[in-house]
Protein backbone atom coordinates (compact mmCIF):
# COMPACT_ATOMS: atom_id res chain seq x y z
CA UNK A 1 0.00 0.00 0.00
CA UNK A 2 1.34 3.39 -0.98
CA UNK A 3 1.68 6.10 1.60
CA UNK A 4 -0.45 9.25 1.64
CA UNK A 5 2.34 11.53 0.35
CA UNK A 6 3.08 9.40 -2.72
CA UNK A 7 -0.63 9.13 -3.59
CA UNK A 8 -0.93 12.90 -3.33
CA UNK A 9 2.06 13.29 -5.66
CA UNK A 10 0.45 10.95 -8.20
CA UNK A 11 -2.69 13.11 -8.17
CA UNK A 12 -0.59 16.26 -8.66
CA UNK A 13 1.14 14.59 -11.62
CA UNK A 14 -2.20 13.51 -13.12
CA UNK A 15 -3.65 17.02 -12.89
CA UNK A 16 -0.45 18.56 -14.31
CA UNK A 17 -1.10 16.55 -17.46
CA UNK A 18 -4.07 18.79 -18.31
CA UNK A 19 -3.56 22.24 -19.81
CA UNK A 20 -6.63 24.10 -18.62
CA UNK A 21 -9.28 23.94 -15.96
CA UNK A 22 -12.08 22.76 -18.23
CA UNK A 23 -10.04 19.58 -18.82
CA UNK A 24 -9.27 19.27 -15.09
CA UNK A 25 -12.96 19.63 -14.22
CA UNK A 26 -13.83 16.94 -16.76
CA UNK A 27 -11.19 14.66 -15.21
CA UNK A 28 -12.63 15.36 -11.76
CA UNK A 29 -16.12 14.46 -13.03
CA UNK A 30 -14.76 11.26 -14.59
CA UNK A 31 -13.12 10.30 -11.29
CA UNK A 32 -16.47 10.73 -9.58
CA UNK A 33 -18.16 8.50 -12.13
CA UNK A 34 -15.64 5.76 -11.30
CA UNK A 35 -16.36 5.88 -7.59
CA UNK A 36 -17.27 2.37 -6.39
CA UNK A 37 -20.97 1.74 -5.83
CA UNK A 38 -22.07 3.04 -2.45
CA UNK A 39 -24.00 0.58 -0.30
CA UNK A 40 -27.54 1.93 0.13
CA UNK A 41 -27.50 0.78 3.78
CA UNK A 42 -24.93 3.54 4.40
CA UNK A 43 -27.00 6.28 2.74
CA UNK A 44 -28.24 7.53 6.10
CA UNK A 45 -28.26 10.94 7.79
CA UNK A 46 -25.42 10.13 10.19
CA UNK A 47 -23.13 9.55 7.16
CA UNK A 48 -23.97 12.91 5.59
CA UNK A 49 -21.01 15.28 5.64
CA UNK A 50 -22.06 18.42 7.49
CA UNK A 51 -21.09 21.65 5.73
CA UNK A 52 -21.56 20.47 2.15
CA UNK A 53 -24.06 22.28 -0.03
CA UNK A 54 -24.81 19.04 -1.87
CA UNK A 55 -25.44 15.69 -0.22
CA UNK A 56 -22.21 13.80 0.40
CA UNK A 57 -22.32 10.51 2.26
CA UNK A 58 -19.12 9.19 3.79
CA UNK A 59 -18.84 5.81 5.47
CA UNK A 60 -15.74 4.40 7.18
CA UNK A 61 -14.84 1.00 8.53
CA UNK A 62 -11.66 -0.36 10.01
CA UNK A 63 -10.14 -3.56 8.67
CA UNK A 64 -6.77 -4.82 9.95
CA UNK A 65 -5.97 -1.48 11.62
CA UNK A 66 -6.61 0.50 8.42
CA UNK A 67 -9.58 2.70 7.58
CA UNK A 68 -11.49 2.11 4.38
CA UNK A 69 -13.82 4.85 3.18
CA UNK A 70 -16.72 4.66 0.79
CA UNK A 71 -18.69 7.67 -0.36
CA UNK A 72 -21.26 9.08 -2.73
CA UNK A 73 -22.72 12.45 -3.65
CA UNK A 74 -25.70 13.73 -5.59
CA UNK A 75 -23.51 16.40 -7.27
CA UNK A 76 -20.94 15.52 -9.94
CA UNK A 77 -18.15 17.87 -8.80
CA UNK A 78 -18.57 16.86 -5.14
CA UNK A 79 -18.50 13.23 -6.20
CA UNK A 80 -15.19 13.86 -7.98
CA UNK A 81 -13.74 15.66 -4.97
CA UNK A 82 -14.70 12.92 -2.51
CA UNK A 83 -13.34 10.35 -4.99
CA UNK A 84 -9.89 12.00 -4.86
CA UNK A 85 -9.98 12.22 -1.07
CA UNK A 86 -10.90 8.54 -0.77
CA UNK A 87 -8.08 7.55 -3.12
CA UNK A 88 -5.65 9.37 -0.80
CA UNK A 89 -6.94 8.21 2.59
CA UNK A 90 -8.70 4.87 2.17
CA UNK A 91 -6.61 1.92 3.27
CA UNK A 92 -4.37 4.02 5.51
CA UNK A 93 -3.71 3.77 9.24
CA UNK A 94 -5.67 6.20 11.44
CA UNK A 95 -2.52 7.86 12.81
CA UNK A 96 -1.24 8.48 9.26
CA UNK A 97 -4.54 10.08 8.27
CA UNK A 98 -4.57 12.27 11.37
CA UNK A 99 -1.03 13.59 10.80
CA UNK A 100 -1.18 13.84 6.99
CA UNK A 101 -0.35 17.15 5.40
CA UNK A 102 -2.94 17.75 2.74
CA UNK A 103 -1.20 20.05 0.30
CA UNK A 104 -2.12 18.40 -2.99
CA UNK A 105 -5.43 20.31 -3.12
CA UNK A 106 -3.49 23.56 -3.24
CA UNK A 107 -0.84 22.18 -5.63
CA UNK A 108 -3.37 21.02 -8.25
CA UNK A 109 -5.06 24.43 -8.01
CA UNK A 110 -8.39 22.99 -6.94
CA UNK A 111 -8.87 25.37 -4.02
CA UNK A 112 -8.51 28.35 -6.40
CA UNK A 113 -11.12 27.00 -8.83
CA UNK A 114 -13.94 26.14 -6.44
CA UNK A 115 -16.77 28.40 -5.40
CA UNK A 116 -16.73 29.38 -1.73
CA UNK A 117 -19.51 26.89 -0.93
CA UNK A 118 -17.67 24.04 -2.71
CA UNK A 119 -14.41 24.98 -0.98
CA UNK A 120 -16.23 24.84 2.36
CA UNK A 121 -17.64 21.45 1.36
CA UNK A 122 -14.15 20.19 0.52
CA UNK A 123 -12.90 21.26 3.96
CA UNK A 124 -15.91 19.56 5.55
CA UNK A 125 -15.09 16.31 3.71
CA UNK A 126 -11.46 16.40 4.87
CA UNK A 127 -12.59 17.19 8.41
CA UNK A 128 -15.00 14.23 8.43
CA UNK A 129 -12.32 11.86 7.11
CA UNK A 130 -10.00 12.98 9.91
CA UNK A 131 -12.79 12.74 12.53
CA UNK A 132 -13.31 9.08 11.61
CA UNK A 133 -9.54 8.52 11.92
CA UNK A 134 -9.43 10.17 15.36
CA UNK A 135 -12.42 8.08 16.51
CA UNK A 136 -10.85 4.82 15.34
CA UNK A 137 -7.42 5.77 16.70
CA UNK A 138 -8.87 6.46 20.15
CA UNK A 139 -10.40 2.95 20.26
CA UNK A 140 -6.99 1.27 20.14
Amino acid sequence: MENIESIQQEIINEFDFFDDWSEKYQYLIDLGKNLPTFNEINRVDENLVKGCQSNVWLHAEIINDKIFYTADSDAIISKGIISILISVFSGQKPEDIITAKIDFIEKIGLSNHLSQTRANGLLAMVKQIKIYAVAYDSKK
